[in-house]
């Protein structure tokens, strides 16, 4: 299935700093970004939770929010974009 992740880590601290990097490097093991605090990750619901639980381990649940949006596994006509798309979409084949 793919699933949209966006965050908001709070960096105004420099441990902020630190959770962002570490939100980001764990959402790139997973997925694409998309936009700065976007990623598209395309993954069972096994590979789902072991990424929740990763994130919900980095975070400062006071400060941070990440939010989860399930588009499915049927999910390439629910997406359109406008401007400027990375060269590889996520679900299609990279040739080399």
């Amino acid at each position: 299935m793919l699933v949209l992740v966006t965050y908001d880590v709070n960096t105004e601290q420099r441990q902020g700093q630190k959770r962002l990097r570490k939100v980001a490097k764990l959402c790139e093991r997973y997925g694409i970004r998309v936009q700065n605090s976007v990623f598209e990750v395309l993954v069972d619901a096994a590979q789902l939770e072991t990424l929740k639980a990763g994130l919900s381990s980095v975070i400062d649940h006071k400060q941070d929010s990440v939010r989860f949006y399930r588009l499915g596994n049927h999910y390439q006509p629910r997406i359109d974009t406008m401007g400027r798309v990375g060269p590889v979409q996520t679900g299609e084949p990279l040739l080399l």
